[in-house]
């Protein structure tokens, strides 16, 4: 039974891109970075451009992309960018037009994993957790409207979670149980 497109939403360094490869590979369907087809269309870093043109012009390719994205015919798994959340068209149409999970992350611990990345230009303030708790402050009630499902992704380890994607997807109705059971645990991540 085909699904479309499993999008993840989330905080900046929550996860998604990662586990976003891991459950597309469980799935053996195409897996897609919103950021990286963005940063292939720019033909520059993201960093680059909105250091450059600001967030607004950055925010209107970003939306852009992901109607592309979800507009693609057939079954794949969708990483977006943090920030994606923050144009009302974009929440909505990966709502309608997608299976959308949050993995939802504490400041605090994204602090952890993202402390030394220089890579996201919204981090790249004197206090990265005080801007951390404020994305999260701003985006967490956008995640949760957006989302049809909600992970926690703190704690569970990155196995963890794409099993636990994987069961909502499968008590959803979205997946197939066998095609569950055929990839849960079939290789090491």
């Amino acid at each position: 039974m085909p699904f479309g497109t499993i999008s993840l939403v989330g905080m900046p360094g929550g996860g998604k891109s990662t586990v976003g490869k891991h459950l597309a590979r469980h799935l053996a369907i195409p897996f897609v970075d919103s950021d990286a087809r963005i940063e292939a269309r720019l033909g520059e870093s993201i960093r680059t451009f909105f250091d450059r043109e600001g967030e607004d012009a950055f925010r209107q390719i970003e939306a852009d992309v992901i109607g592309e994205l979800l507009a693609t015919d057939g079954e794949q798994v969708l990483a977006t960018g943090g920030g994606a959340v923050l144009r009302e068209v974009n929440r909505q149409q990966l709502h309608d037009r997608s299976t959308v999970l949050y993995l939802r992350s504490t400041p605090e611990d994204i602090y952890r994993r993202l402390r030394n990345d220089t890579t996201r230009p919204l981090l790249q303030v004197a206090d990265p957790l005080a801007k951390l708790r404020e994305l999260y402050q701003q985006r967490d009630p956008l995640y949760r409207k957006t989302a049809h499902y909600v992970l926690e992704s703190a704690r569970p380890s990155v196995h963890g979670l794409v099993n636990m994607a994987l069961m909502q997807l499968e008590l959803a109705g979205l997946i197939d149980p066998g095609r569950v059971a055929a990839t849960v645990g079939a290789e090491p991540l």
